[in-house]
């Protein structure tokens, strides 16, 4: 078998693209107007498949933080947190998520998917046992793998399932490791967390929740679906990114457990890995004061996700979960959704084209995500393009 033999069905699958003259993974927005336009193909368009859920990366305050990083402590660290790349913004980011969650300490790390793939990597081996929810990003697939730990699937959002398998694992449920997310990127619904932490006080076990996409948009103080739900205490782990509410790159984890700190010692993708500039730690510590006192924003996100949600429903489209800022449309045939992607982007709106083998069950979607910094007439905008495409197919 030749080097790239393995690459044949992708390059069918590409051909098959090209053929439609649909190119949905090399889109350039090659002008960013705000957090909510851009310019692609020449045309003004609305960005509703961004992840940019508080509008955070043109704000004020955050680019003056980035400004002053910049300035005081150049454009890189050049070397990994374990070498020459901790610096006192990383320290402090770190004391300072702990106490946004009321944990013992966090760990920055350079990207969310690094995150879940350095936790993972060190807290499970060989002869430790994982639990997941089918329906875990990527990431956490990947890094349970890295691990080589023994990986057990229980069926989406189902507690009776968890509960199941950990009866049968007897004895060993006393130290699996249970991974779960708060909202699901794909579909856009949220984890039954009370039913799950349930099943742990039963069986035992540690929880690890990752609230990439449920930090600053869930929760009094944005503190995601543990704190939305009053589950706060009883997540041993809580994994997020920069990346969406808080508008910049990379990661972290926070624990109350001391033997967090261990994590560092063992982690390969911590130790291995350039750790992040000055410039996105500064605009991430703005960024989490705004995300902690941001109600007005969160009130704002959620209006404009009930508006969208509303008019799509309306409208006869079958939508993946109740309202959240991820709103995904639900298609069954591939081409028929490539198309209605392309569609959309001829009359102005970017939205996320989600196709199998990522997506659940098999669907392919059209996935928008919405901000905080949308105005009400770009909601509409957005529901008029799909009521056109609705009239015309």
């Amino acid at each position: 078998m030749g080097l790239f033999d393995k690459f044949q069905g992708m390059a069918a699958a590409r051909s098959e693209l090209e053929a439609l003259r649909i190119d949905p993974f090399g889109v350039e927005i090659e002008r960013i107007i705000s957090p909510t336009e851009g310019i692609i193909h020449g045309r003004h368009t609305i960005l509703a498949g961004t992840n940019n859920y508080l509008g955070l990366t043109f704000n004020p305050e955050c680019i003056a933080a980035a400004h002053r990083a910049l300035d005081a402590e150049g454009t890189g660290t050049t070397g990994s947190r374990m070498a020459n790349g901790s610096y006192s913004g990383h320290r402090r980011l770190e004391e300072e998520l702990a106490a946004f969650y009321g944990m013992r300490d966090a760990i920055v790390f350079s990207t969310g998917y690094q995150a879940n793939l350095g936790m993972l990597a060190a807290l499970t081996g060989p002869n430790d046992v994982v639990l997941l929810d089918a329906d875990c990003h990527a990431s956490i697939y990947d890094g349970c793998r890295l691990s080589g730990a023994e990986v057990i699937r229980f069926r989406h959002n189902n507690a009776a399932d968890l509960a199941k398998r950990m009866r049968r694992l007897g004895a060993r449920a006393a130290d699996t490791l249970i991974l779960v997310e708060g909202i699901y990127s794909m579909l856009g619904d949220c984890a039954p967390l009370k039913e799950i932490v349930d099943v742990k006080r039963e069986f035992g076990g540690y929880l690890l929740v990752d609230e990439a996409h449920s930090l600053g948009v869930l929760g009094e103080r944005g503190r995601g679906l543990v704190e939305e739900l009053g589950v706060l205490a009883d997540a041993d782990f809580i994994v997020g990114t920069f990346s969406k509410s808080l508008g910049g790159a990379g990661g972290f984890c926070v624990s109350d457990l001391p033997a967090l700190d261990l994590v560092r010692y063992s982690s390969r993708p911590y130790i291995f890995t350039a750790s992040p500039s000055p410039a996105t730690i500064a605009s991430t510590r703005q960024a989490l004061h705004i995300l902690a006192d941001g109600r007005e924003l969160r009130a704002r996100l959620r209006e404009n996700f009930e508006r969208l949600h509303a008019g799509l429903t309306a409208m006869g489209y079958t939508l993946g979960a109740s309202p959240s800022p991820v709103i995904a449309v639900v298609f069954g045939e591939t081409i028929t959704t490539l198309k209605f992607w392309h569609d959309l982007l001829q009359r102005g709106v970017y939205v996320n084209l989600m196709l199998p083998p990522a997506t659940p069950n098999g669907v392919s979607l059209i996935r928008c995500s919405v901000s905080a910094a949308h105005t009400p007439e770009q909601i509409d905008a957005v529901c008029a393009a799909f009521a056109d495409l609705r009239a015309v197919t």
